[in-house]
């Protein structure tokens, strides 16, 4: 028989920061070190929905939307900031209002650009990382990029017409199937929900914003790198080596400045967790047990 109370309960919640609603999911003991889930484009927090069961026993998980993406607001992009600087912000913002003032990181795609900000803004504050293709090297930024970085060159509609592309339903399948080898383990809910969202009215203006103002985290880099000499987290890095949008040529520049990460690449492509969990979670638990020690 199954204990219910064995069974981590998830909640779902909204907070106004800057009188934009942020909802994130929650679950765990609230006197528990905080693991801070950062999702990636172009999904929401839920993608970290079959984690968090894993480690709520013994850790307070809190896992955010963006604005304009997964159950947060989405203010329309005329008269709201979509950059990361402001994400960062309003992610400070939220773990103030529930009273995180130290976490590990778990950062992917997006999220590393905004957990890496946030970083530099709160360096005592980052106990651990978590990284799982998200980039903070140059050498991580390949053909993928190649229409993405013509648009930080170049600020024409032309430029950002031709980013369509990406919020299609084929690009959105893409991210979830591409260096897969067997798809069957890849729930077809993931891409279904991602292109809803993406399809609401106004959001692909958000999007858009979002990958011209991603060259603005380039020039961060020296800093973010700077961080990890510094602070030296302890860092777990699970990586999918078939990735064509950050690539394990983006993986390996982190032992430079962290000699002593541990580095898994995985046979798996962007959305790592949908297909290796099985991996990953002992990994990442064994990883957080080791370094900021669950109850």
């Amino acid at each position: 028989m199954i204990d219910p109370a064995s069974i981590p309960v998830i909640h779902y919640r909204t907070a106004k920061v800057e009188e934009v609603g942020i909802f994130y999911r929650e679950a765990g003991p609230p006197w528990a070190p905080v693991v801070l889930l950062l999702h990636g484009f172009p999904t929401s927090s839920h993608m970290f929905r079959n984690l968090i069961p894993l480690l709520a026993d013994r850790y307070r998980v809190i896992a955010p939307d963006y604005p304009g993406f997964g159950g947060s607001d989405a203010p329309d992009h005329r008269v709201f900031a979509y950059t990361f600087a402001h994400y960062a912000e309003l992610i400070d913002g939220l773990l103030s209002q529930l009273g995180a003032d130290r976490y590990a990181m778990y950062v992917m795609d997006y999220g590393a650009p905004v957990g890496y900000r946030l970083a530099l803004k709160h360096p005592e504050r980052v106990s651990a990382l978590i990284v799982q293709n998200g980039n903070a090297y140059e050498e991580g930024l390949k053909a993928f990029w190649d229409p993405i970085k013509a648009y930080w060159r170049d600020d024409t509609p032309e430029r950002r017409d031709a980013l369509e592309f990406l919020v299609s339903p084929e690009t959105t399948k893409f991210q979830y199937v591409d260096g897969v080898a067997d798809v069957s383990r890849i729930d077809p809910d993931n891409w279904l929900h991602d292109q809803v969202l993406l399809d609401r009215p106004g959001n692909k203006d958000i999007q858009l914003d979002l990958f011209r103002d991603y060259g603005t985290n380039v020039p961060l880099y020296p800093q973010f790198q700077a961080f990890f000499r510094e602070r030296t987290p302890p860092t777990l890095i699970v990586w999918g080596r078939n990735d064509t949008i950050f690539p394990a040529d983006g993986a390996h520049p982190y032992l430079r400045d962290l000699p002593d990460a541990e580095l898994h690449l995985l046979d798996t492509g962007h959305f790592a967790l949908e297909d290796k969990l099985d991996v990953m979670a002992p990994l990442i638990a064994d990883f957080l047990d080791r370094s900021i020690g669950g109850r």
